[in-house]
């Protein structure tokens, strides 16, 4: 690490009902998709929230003891309220204090590439910071950069809520006009009935590399949280058919309810899809991301229909945790990929029809205004015609019933 990396410490609030151990290890690994240090952790058994500074005041003195002199950024894994923020700083000697959704929001600026992903968050950052704007000016002026202070956060030293106001409006309204055209572009696949497969599921469980094996992109696939912001469409086929592959923005546990409305207009691609793929890590927590994915949907109104997909499974000698019908494949090596692209087209299968052809050579030009509704499999020439295996969009079917093979 570099000696001007911001160096985090973890408050890490421990609830009953809570996967704690999983919520603080995704908090370590935000902490360095963000580009800082992890710098230890201080654990807090919660049975009642103090509403001034959310943990007691035996800890935050505990925790001022523990830093005094050092050189830290404080981030509660968690939401904090406006007033809590500060009544921390000020508990802890006026360290920088920030929130879980700060972060979170930290890794998005520095992810965001499209217009449209750069609007999004700007928008929700300043949200976010509106309310937390009393008295934060002043703590800013302190802090001189860093998680927090990255996007608008630079610019708002010298702004105040009515210039706020002004610029949230203006976001609003650019996003809606990207909004109406990712719109028309739904109803024009609709239109050319171009089947759409989203990919969606947990941050970080291969999303991206799945798109690159089925599609032959090129589009970024680390291992970081969030690695992929912007939605990416890419077309494939299978058995000759054309279907557009959408990644999406990764989920996370305990999402804030406010950021996934932000990435609503990013996130439309997985509700208006044909079908999804919920993409999880078999070596890791499957069943929370899977339980996570679904309620994250849920949330949003999603109703289409899903296959689960288990990747990484290349690793794994017993799968016998996971449902039947979930598809096991590595994303990498390409293992199980075939056989999903079999369920994808199964799943659609209502949707299609495998036809025999027969095309006397007196009625090519008839069968040439519908041909382009067609996908051909195979064309045999013989004397009296064409014999053509192909698949049909169920809905053209009358268009080429004059041509069925009886």
């Amino acid at each position: 690490m570099q000696e001007n990396t911001e160096k985090i410490y973890v408050i890490q609030p421990l609830f009953h009902d809570q996967n704690n151990s999983v919520l603080h290890d995704e908090i370590v690994a935000l902490i360095e998709s963000a580009g800082a240090e992890y710098a230890g952790t201080i654990y807090q058994n919660i049975r009642e929230i103090n509403p001034a500074t959310f943990i007691g005041e035996g800890k935050l003195t505990e925790l001022r003891e523990r830093l005094d002199g050092l050189d830290l950024t404080v981030l509660f894994n968690g939401e904090l309220s406006p007033s809590q923020t500060l009544n921390i700083s000020a508990a802890l000697d006026g360290k920088k204090v920030i929130d879980r959704t700060t972060l979170i929001l930290d890794i998005f600026a520095l992810r965001a590439q499209s217009s449209e992903g750069k609007i999004q968050v700007e928008l929700a950052q300043l949200r976010y910071l509106y309310p937390r704007l009393k008295g934060k000016g002043e703590a800013l002026s302190r802090l001189g950069g860093g998680i927090g202070t990255r996007g608008p956060g630079e610019t708002q030293l010298e702004t105040d809520r009515r210039h706020i106001r002004t610029r949230i409006h203006a976001l609003e309204q650019k996003l809606d006009e990207t909004e109406k055209r990712r719109s028309m572009q739904v109803e024009r696949r609709k239109k050319d009935r171009v089947k759409t497969i989203a990919l969606v599921g947990y941050t970080n469980t291969g999303k991206s590399t799945l798109l690159n094996y089925v599609t032959g992109a090129n589009v970024l696939a680390k291992n970081a949280l969030f690695a992929t912001l912007d939605p990416t469409a890419r077309s494939f086929e299978i058995e000759g058919v054309e279907f557009l592959m959408v990644d999406t923005v990764g989920f996370l546990q305990s999402l804030p309810h406010h950021l996934i409305k932000a990435f609503r207009s990013t996130l439309e691609s997985a509700l208006h899809c044909d079908l999804a793929l919920i993409v999880c890590d078999g070596g890791g927590d499957y069943q929370m991301q899977l339980d996570t994915t679904l309620s994250t949907l849920q949330d949003m109104n999603f109703h289409s229909p899903y296959l689960v997909v288990v990747n990484q499974c290349d690793k794994l000698t017993d799968l016998s945790a996971f449902p039947k019908d979930a598809v096991c494949i590595s994303a990498k090596t390409g293992q199980g990929v075939d056989a999903l692209k079999e369920r994808i087209f199964h799943a659609l299968k209502d949707d299609f029809l495998r036809v025999r052809l027969t095309v006397p050579y007196e009625k090519m030009s008839e069968y040439a205004s519908v041909r382009s509704l067609v996908t051909e499999r195979t064309v045999e020439y013989t004397d009296f015609g064409a014999e053509i295996d192909a698949i049909v969009p169920t809905v053209y079917s009358e268009k080429v019933k004059p041509f069925l093979n009886k």
